[in-house]
């Protein structure tokens, strides 16, 4: 066991104050209401606070292919009239649609998951934590499920720099299908995600029976679960899992993405699990004390998902969270009891004894047929684009810092108090 986690936490307000319209089920607004979540339970205190860089197009361009990249610095709604046949070429419209700023939000969510994998890379932090990332939908061409760069992918990419074999868990209601899609055909990405399956459910990829091809095959594990899945289930069937793709890979990092759309009573979902469920997952895969990258992900109760990652954050910090929540920016969302935990549902578990157990057994032979921890001819490391170096002991307060050196700064005030003005709030409430 490390005695105590460095932990990096990776925020910028900016990201929360984008709004995909009226109808839309998606509120980055969510994202602002985690922050001042965590900031009222001071746990800022024992983290490093990172406003992260906007990722650039090139980065962007390491996955998604430069004409997508150079479309979605084009596009506005001012201009989207102008670009109809590449906006159905990209598949950008409803579920995707185009708002202001959109390019930035990009930038800022990826630049977030980009420099976690940095500093996790140079030993700068054990655990690194973008609650803005994991959007696993994009493709490398096009947009999808409300994910337009696919951060995930780009921040394994970077791990991979460093690191043989990188291990992907996503315990998003909602198939993790693009990051599955961009390593398909490699074993030095062993993904594995537990999701809804059946019923014409987004994406409607994830059978068990995705395993991988070429080099890849039986490297991509599927759970498939159905609706109704609780707590005591879930989690046997991931530790159960986990341990043993753990025995079978021996990854050197891994990326755990936390979409809360998982939960009891998400708008979208169609799962049963309590904060305390979904928590658990994270508990045990920080217990494995590997290099980790925690990203959020889906979550459409967006109250839900403020509490949620909190209590993972405070997880993550080895910290039991007061069940009252303390007076914050956000504080009215939470009425009427204003409680931090948040109670599994009423559903019925489809998910029978017998189904979830042959989903073990198919899972447990195909990780029995894959070649024990692969191994890779470790090549000369490229270069980052961009490391986060401020170090806030030598810098003298008497002097002015430029824009560059600012948006690198630990413990930037503006990001916790005043001043995330939210659109969203005023827009719409639920």
């Amino acid at each position: 066991m490390r005695s105590k986690d460095r932990i990096s936490y990776f925020y910028d307000g900016d990201v929360g104050n984008v709004y995909f319209g009226p109808n839309h089920p998606m509120k980055p607004h969510r994202l602002c209401m985690t922050h001042h979540l965590v900031l009222s339970y001071d746990l800022h205190h024992k983290m490093e606070i990172y406003r992260p860089h906007k990722a650039y197009p090139v980065e962007l361009a390491q996955f998604h292919s430069p004409d997508y990249v150079e479309f979605l610095q084009r596009i506005t709604p001012d201009t989207q009239e102008l670009f109809s046949n590449e906006m159905v070429k990209h598949n950008l419209g409803e579920d995707c649609p185009i708002f202001e700023n959109l390019f930035e939000f990009c930038q800022i969510y990826a630049g977030g998951t980009i420099d976690a994998a940095r500093r996790l890379n140079n030993k700068l932090c054990d655990i690194a934590i973008n609650w803005a990332g994991g959007l696993h939908h994009a493709k490398k061409c096009e947009a999808s499920g409300f994910c337009y760069i696919n951060d995930l992918v780009l921040g394994i990419l970077e791990l991979l720099k460093y690191h043989a074999r990188v291990l992907y868990i996503d315990i998003d209601v909602h198939h993790g299908d693009g990051v599955e899609e961009a390593f398909y055909f490699t074993d030095r990405v062993m993904t594995v995600s537990f999701h809804k399956y059946g019923d014409m459910f987004f994406p409607g990829t994830g059978d068990v029976k995705d395993v991988g091809e070429r080099e890849g095959k039986n490297y991509a594990i599927n759970v498939p679960l159905r609706d109704g899945i609780d707590d005591g289930s879930f989690f046997r069937l991931f530790k159960m899992i986990i341990l043993k793709v753990m025995e079978c890979y021996v990854p050197g990092a891994i990326v755990l993405q936390c979409g809360a759309d998982s939960l009891a009573g998400d708008r979208l979902g169609c799962f049963n699990l309590s904060i305390d469920g979904h928590a658990a997952c994270v508990k045990f895969v920080k217990q494995l004390n590997l290099p980790l990258l925690v990203t959020g992900g889906g979550g459409y109760t967006k109250e839900n998902v403020a509490r949620c990652w909190t209590v993972e954050t405070g997880a993550l910090l080895d910290v039991e969270l007061p069940n009252e929540i303390p007076e914050n920016e956000y504080i009215k969302y939470f009425a009427p009891d204003y409680s931090l935990k948040c109670p599994s549902g009423h559903m019925e578990n489809l998910n029978s004894k017998s189904y979830l157990n042959t989903i073990r057994q198919q899972v447990c032979e195909n990780l029995s047929a894959i070649q024990h921890a692969p191994g890779v001819q470790m090549q000369e490391v490229p270069p980052d684009f961009y490391i986060p170096d401020f170090d806030e002991d030598q810098h003298n307060p008497d002097q002015r810092v430029n824009r560059h050196a600012q948006d690198k700064q630990v413990q930037r005030d503006d990001e916790y108090y005043d001043g995330d003005n939210d659109n969203d709030q005023n827009m719409d409430d639920s």
